[in-house]
């Protein structure tokens, strides 16, 4: 077991973990860090109103402490109470289904010694059932207002990809503090989902650039908690890529932006057409238009502040339509399996 660094002087990160109804899985995390070759850290559990919290082992160590919620307020607000009066330089976020190998911390942190510019870090996740299949490479966006893991569900060998990313998957992520208050953390109207592309997407607009750390691995079951809610992820994925694209967009790439969004969601809804993924996806349009006043106040502020010009926005979202099909990033390397690329959906799958 690693030393532990018992003056909280003396850590760089707050590890936030956002727990519900998952407590085995909040336990074996809680294993993976206090396992870690780099120990100075600081650990919150923020539990959702959880039936099953009383399972959570809380280590008789000074680094863990656990908020509990009265009510499930969402993987965005709950995040941003984790993060609450927080004094390190680092926020992490880690899914309680993504468990980091030994060196995961060390990894994140020399990549922040050695770029000491960039905003966010992004990890390498890797399937628990199979690490040898991709479950991510970072987040990438497209013009249409899409979002997806890069290389999702591909056999691919190391060295993970290590460079310049869209924004990180908060289920493994770090994000400089300075930067994660001054855009005002997660938008707690998303409650989860797409989340985190918005953070990112907001954080780049302020001038934050953000990379992927292809050697900081974690192996993530992937929606572990969220896929026994049927269509729920369905129709956050459809409002908050919507609101995601009204907030943060560019004017001068809106017009675009809006009507390939469109598009893409009539296909959505013609392919869903007889399933339960229909009824959710209608729901989510319907929401993400009722709640356009709030985006629209938000993107105010949000384009009153952007640093990056509009070169710059144009330079980090991806153009290429088949990049919504294959889950690539522009110049993506090819994958070493024969399988088919899944079709593009509504979430970050």
């Amino acid at each position: 077991m690693s030393h532990l660094v018992d003056d909280a002087n003396d850590r760089h990160s707050r590890i936030i973990i956002v727990s519900f109804n998952c407590a085995d899985f909040v336990n074996r995390v809680i294993g993976c860090l206090l396992d870690q070759t780099d120990p100075a850290f600081e650990v919150v559990i923020v539990d959702n109103a959880s039936k099953d919290v009383d399972g959570i082992a809380l280590p008789a160590d000074p680094r863990f402490r656990m908020v509990r919620l009265d009510t499930n307020v969402g993987f965005a607000k709950a995040n941003n109470v984790g993060a609450a009066g927080a004094t390190v330089p680092w926020i992490v976020t880690l899914n309680p289904d993504a468990f980091p190998r030994r060196d995961w911390m060390e990894r994140l942190q020399a990549a922040a010694h050695a770029q000491p510019d960039v905003a966010m870090f992004g990890s390498t996740q890797l399937f628990s059932h199979d690490p040898r299949m991709i479950d991510g490479e970072g987040d990438q966006y497209s013009i249409f207002g899409f979002a997806w893991r890069v290389n999702y569900r591909r056999m691919l060998k190391p060295p993970y990809y290590s460079g310049t990313v869209f924004s990180p998957c908060a289920a493994a992520a770090m994000y400089r503090r300075d930067y994660f208050e001054a855009v005002g953390g997660f938008d707690e109207d998303f409650f989860c989902y797409c989340e985190d592309v918005d953070l990112g997407f907001r954080i780049r607009l302020s001038g934050g650039p953000a990379v992927q750390v292809g050697d900081a691995v974690v192996e993530h079951v992937s929606s572990g908690v969220s896929k026994q809610y049927g269509t729920f992820a369905q129709y956050h994925g459809v409002r908050n890529l919507v609101w995601t694209m009204v907030k943060n967009m560019p004017l001068p790439l809106l017009p675009l932006a809006f009507f390939g969004h469109a598009l893409l969601v009539v296909y959505l809804v013609f392919r869903s057409l007889g399933s339960d993924r229909t009824g959710a996806i209608g729901r989510g349009i319907r929401d993400a238009l009722c709640g356009l006043p709030r985006m629209i106040a938000k993107r105010r502020v949000i384009q009153r502040d952007r640093k990056a010009t509009l070169g710059q926005v144009a330079g980090m979202i991806a153009w290429n339509p088949l990049l919504l099909k294959t889950r690539g990033r522009p110049g993506l390397r090819k994958s070493h399996s024969s399988d088919q690329p899944p079709s593009v959906g509504v979430e970050k799958a």
